[in-house]
């Protein structure tokens, strides 16, 4: 049972969540750490579309991508929207909670496993 919990599509997934989220933190406090800087475009992280993909096909191992922002910039060539970066940043905030829960759940369907055993 062990083993099958850490292998299983759910289990897999959500640790590719968290990779990728986690991933999105940073690039948004990046993001925000640069908003003044002169041509600096804002970096955008994805892999929703793809980790859904994954679960599809049975796998959930997904690894996220990072890509520079199209959106328009500034007259400075500078594209970071303070507004939107900590929109994102709360909204990621709460995904990586509610996956770590998820993820602890697992944990403790184990632990009670291991006590039961």
């Amino acid at each position: 049972m062990i083993d099958s919990a850490f292998t299983s599509v759910t289990f897999v997934a959500l640790n590719s969540a968290l990779d990728g989220l986690s991933m999105r933190q940073r690039v948004i406090a990046d993001n925000i750490a640069n908003v003044q800087t002169p041509g600096f475009r804002a970096g955008r992280v994805s892999f929703e579309a793809s980790l859904a993909e994954a679960v599809r096909e049975g796998t959930g191992a997904v690894t996220p991508t990072v890509a520079r922002s199209l959106e328009p910039g500034r007259p400075d060539g500078n594209n970071v929207n303070l507004d939107t970066e900590t929109l994102s940043a709360i909204e990621t905030n709460l995904r990586y909670q509610l996956a770590t829960r998820a993820v602890d759940g697992t944990f403790e369907k184990l632990r009670i496993a291991m006590r039961t055993s």
